[in-house]
């Protein structure tokens, strides 16, 4: 038997596989054999280090409106497609028939997926032996937007999962703050803390100061008005003379990218995401990002002043929520995602800059999520015989 079976599906931006990615290190880290299984777009030099790595054939949602799936090519996903695809997954859990099963974000989320998930999930329950099922969370959800759904995540976790891994900090903000019904799951639940690279964070930190200004944009789906404010807010702010350097995610159209690209004045470059964006970002005079879950806790470990413009489209509220605490604990300057424009950005970067203390950094976040799980999965693997 394997060790852990990681199952991921990212829709929009990378945040969920990259997250996965680290667990997987640490797991790996930890002694356990450890496969994980990628749904979504293939992510170029993601570290899996001794982990293996299975990449199904890959979805993606059409928009920010999360609904309908699309494959590689664009082109809407039929039932014949996910039916093979739902038994190619079902393979792979057959060939490694793992002790624990961690599937990130469903019930709570990636309701889309139940095509191939809820098949595995009835597989994995009644195999002998059983593994132990996990749900792997972030630290916010999205608010369902109806009693009835908020009701089907919880009556699917207790048909089927044990434990619930929630990747933050209660002290700072529990997940029932955003999903009320958490209450009820309090006795499967287990906060490991936020998952972060913290040895990353460490080699990172006498980075040569570069005085860039950086705007990243995760995966980049989502990220053309950000990119378009940025480049126009730039001559009206207080940086109009530093060099900016504006990450472009891969998920952003080639078209929409070269276009950028193409316009960008002297002193802005334009350029995809890059695999050393911690240590560029160590380096920088100032950040300009989204409100995602890796991106927040990046910046957090640079203590550089920072402007997050969380993502709202199609009423999600997971970054707003995120973005809204941490800048009241005087982490970032929030400019909402509605009130985004080059002079409104123009005056969050000079307020930013303005800040007494720049970043209060991690501020006392319980920052060991990567290895708490580890300690928590290697403990349930030993529990399960064979």
């Amino acid at each position: 038997m394997t060790g852990v079976l990681l199952y991921v599906q990212h829709l929009l931006g990378i945040g969920h596989v990259r997250r996965a990615a680290l667990i997987a290190r640490a797991l790996d880290r930890a002694g356990l054999d450890v496969v994980l299984v990628s749904g979504g777009q293939p992510v170029p030099g993601l570290d899996l280090a001794g982990a293996k790595f299975v990449q199904l054939p890959p979805l993606r949602a059409r928009d920010e409106c999360f609904a309908e799936l699309v494959d590689a090519g664009g082109r809407p996903v039929n039932e014949p497609w996910k039916t093979a695809r739902a038994a190619k997954l079902r393979a792979v859990y057959a060939e490694h028939r793992p002790k624990v099963l961690l599937i990130e974000m469903f019930p709570f989320g990636r309701r889309l997926m139940r095509f191939e998930l809820l098949p595995l999930l009835d597989i994995a329950r009644t195999s002998h032996p059983r593994p132990r099922i996990l749900c792997s969370l972030r630290d916010v959800l999205s608010t369902p937007r109806s009693p009835e759904k908020a009701r089907w995540m919880v009556a699917t976790f207790r048909q089927y999962f044990d434990q619930l891994l929630v990747h933050g900090d209660p002290d700072f903000l529990p997940l029932d703050q955003s999903f009320p019904p958490a209450r009820d799951l309090a006795a499967q639940t287990r906060y490991t803390g936020y998952v972060v690279d913290t040895a990353a964070a460490r080699e990172c930190a006498g980075t040569v100061p570069s005085g860039e200004v950086i705007v990243s944009t995760g995966g980049g789906a989502v990220a053309g008005p950000l990119i378009a404010a940025a480049l126009a807010a730039r001559p009206l702010s207080l940086l109009a003379d530093a060099p900016w350097r504006i990450l472009a995610g891969g998920n952003l159209s080639e078209e929409v990218f070269r276009a950028f690209r193409a316009t960008a004045p002297s002193g802005v470059v334009v350029e995809r995401a890059r695999p050393d964006f911690p240590s560029l970002l160590a380096g920088a005079r100032l950040s300009i990002s989204q409100a995602g879950y890796n991106t927040v806790l990046e910046v957090l470990a640079t203590r550089i002043p920072a402007v997050v413009v969380p993502f709202a489209g199609s009423g999600e509220t997971e970054q707003s929520l995120r973005a809204r605490l941490l800048g009241e604990h005087g982490a970032f300057t929030v400019l909402p995602e509605t009130a985004l424009s080059p002079p409104a950005l123009a005056e969050a970067i000079g307020a930013a800059l303005s800040r007494a203390s720049a970043s209060t950094g991690f501020s006392g976040l319980d920052v060991g999520g990567a290895e708490k799980t580890a300690e928590i999965i290697g403990q349930t693997a030993a529990m399960v015989s064979g």
